[in-house]
């Protein structure tokens, strides 16, 4: 990658997150963190407004206009692709909005661009076996409990089939299993556990703040909980 392909690489980058750290950005892009503040400063020559927060990094300036990103024939055609391991992977929510991601990429790509990607979409497929298929529409909603940390109330049978009621605080989801596994604080038992999302049976986001003031990480849920009951 020459240094303009670079440095537009990495305005993207930005544009991306709230904040990157230059140490984010020497490892996404393999160089070093005296390469980093060069380009940053080259940047901020070009006119590009980019500040720095000590302890959280790297932002562009709140109200400066970006032109749309743009997608090449392969960008979008990676992307098509990784629509049908959504099958595979995720829930019908997260189907329904990867499904609606990519119809506002396809918006921007070019005639030629879509016909091509067009031409593709009918030439790939995924076949799965019914007990493959997720019937559940959990993912989303629990995605966005873990962003505002609220805490949620869910309908629960463990693998013996026993049901109850719990208000948990979700902490983070992990595919392990051939499923997905949600890691949370439960408050009707006071401790962390794994819940596997597929037996959840109901959730309601009931918009109140964690009561908990610190949780572990994902990490470390994964390392030391027993496999989801």
């Amino acid at each position: 990658m020459n240094r303009i392909d670079r440095l537009f690489a990495i305005q993207t980058f930005l544009q991306s997150r709230r904040y990157v750290t230059a140490e984010a950005i020497a490892e996404k892009f393999g160089m070093s963190l005296r390469t980093v503040y060069r380009d940053i400063k080259a940047l901020c020559e070009g006119g590009i407004p980019v500040s720095f927060e000590a302890g959280r990094g790297y932002f562009i300036m709140k109200g400066y206009f970006l032109q749309p990103v743009s997608f090449t024939t392969e960008e979008a055609a990676a992307l098509m692709l990784m629509e049908g391991a959504t099958r595979i992977y995720a829930d019908k929510s997260i189907q329904e909005l990867y499904a609606s991601a990519l119809t506002k990429i396809r918006a921007v790509l070019k005639g030629p661009q879509q016909d091509g990607i067009d031409a593709l979409s009918n030439s790939m497929g995924v076949q799965l076996p019914e007990c493959m298929e997720a019937s559940y529409t959990h993912l989303a909603v629990l995605q966005a409990a873990i962003t505002k940390k609220h805490v949620l109330k869910i309908g629960y049978s463990n693998k013996a089939g026993e049901a109850s009621e719990r208000e948990i605080e979700p902490v983070g989801l992990q595919y392990y299993a051939m499923a997905w596994h949600l890691m949370a604080w439960c408050h009707l038992r006071g401790e962390y556990r794994d819940f596997r999302v597929s037996r959840i049976g109901y959730i309601h986001d009931t918009q109140q703040a964690f009561r908990v003031q610190t949780h572990l990480s994902l990490a470390e849920l994964v390392t030391e909980l027993p496999v989801g009951y």
